[in-house]
């Protein structure tokens, strides 16, 4: 299929209807493109930024095949939306990144195997495929260790961290998951993240690595850049650009790695679309990665990196995001709501930045 660049007027498709499809579309808007959000939900996040809103089910292909014949160019906003969707899309218009990287993404085991395959260093894991063979898997593993459901686990969901005390049964059974995946714990001196954007053309835009902060298995504080030393922020720097010319990448991916008290780097997770430790880059950078990956499937050059300021990013998770109009006195935060009414524990509500400007 023929890619063809972008201008101005010319409308995005995004699959998905939550807070970064919402920020995308308001990346787009700036730079003069529409977009179209495909949802499965009324009054969601992004649609309530856009003027053209599909709301089906992710395998309705009659909605599907009206949307990808109202875009020019099609993208994801998270990875647990059914692949045959997003092929299906695809089979009419360009969707960016390719669908084949969400698939790996979508997959724990095929992650961790297409990471061994280009040399990217992880923990060690293993394919677990019931009960049993979780029974043999711990004990050639030790513990503590890390059970996961292969395919649809976020922010914690269908994972179990494994004790002596634990049951194999009991274990399999709160995963949750047709297959699992057990990995070896690390004990690291911190997590992080990396961005990346890659362009069509095969230029590069890599964000400095950031530290991030987790609370009940969900990101609480995301703090820019990452207090490592630059020699490990160069390596990390250097691992994300290696995977995603290594997925032919075309839009912005997100490396979560892990760095151990000697300084080794280990690759965690791949996310092929902007995430949550790159909110920052909206208030803190010349460009944010939500800007950053307009640019990059419209066929636009990549904007600056540079950051005018260090920031830290706090999310809003359940009734935090109450405490609102109290950020809004602080002359160098930023708030960002994401327009969801329903206030549940665990979910993320909106965000703020604290900006740190350099002098």
């Amino acid at each position: 299929m023929a890619v063809k660049l972008l201008v101005p007027g010319a409308t995005i498709g995004i699959l998905g209807g939550g807070q970064l499809g919402r920020m995308t579309a308001l990346a787009a808007a700036r730079l003069g493109f529409r977009c179209h959000i495909f949802a499965t939900e009324p009054d969601s996040p992004a649609g309530q930024v856009c003027d053209q809103v599909s709301v089906a089910h992710y395998l309705d292909e009659e909605a599907l095949d009206r949307f990808a014949a109202s875009v020019d160019v099609a993208t994801f906003e998270f990875e647990n939306i059914p692949a045959e969707g997003v092929l299906r899309v695809a089979a009419s218009t360009t969707v960016l990144p390719r669908p084949e990287i969400l698939e790996i993404s979508q997959d724990r085991l095929r992650e961790k195997d297409f990471l061994r395959t280009i040399d990217i260093p992880t923990t060690a894991y293993r394919e677990i495929a019931d009960a049993t063979a979780l029974t043999r898997a711990m004990r050639d593993f030790g513990f503590p260790a890390v059970l996961k459901s292969v395919r649809m686990g976020y922010d914690g969901k269908g994972q179990v961290t494994l004790t002596p005390e634990t049951k194999p049964a009991d274990a399999w059974r709160q995963m949750g998951g047709e297959i699992g995946i057990l990995e070896a714990y690390v004990d690291f001196a911190c997590e992080i993240s990396v961005i990346v954007a890659r362009g069509r053309s095969g230029a590069w835009a890599t964000y400095p690595p950031v530290e991030n902060q987790h609370s009940h298995h969900i990101l609480d504080t995301t703090i820019a850049p990452a207090r490592i030393a630059p020699e490990i922020a160069m390596r990390a720097e250097a691992i994300a650009r290696h995977i995603a010319e290594k997925l032919d990448l075309v839009g912005v991916l997100a490396v979560e790695m892990f760095v151990t008290p000697k300084g080794d780097v280990l690759v965690n997770e791949l996310a092929p679309r902007p995430h949550n430790p790159g909110h920052w880059t909206i208030d803190a950078c010349a460009t944010s990665q939500f800007e950053q990956l307009v640019r990059a499937i419209c066929g636009l050059p990549l904007g600056s990196v540079e950051h005018h300021s260090d920031a830290v990013m706090k999310n809003l998770i359940g009734h935090d995001v109450e405490k609102w109009r109290e950020a809004l006195t602080e002359p160098l935060t930023k708030v960002h709501l994401y327009g969801k009414r329903q206030i549940q524990p665990g979910r993320k509500m909106g965000h703020v930045t604290r900006l740190f400007p350099h002098r």
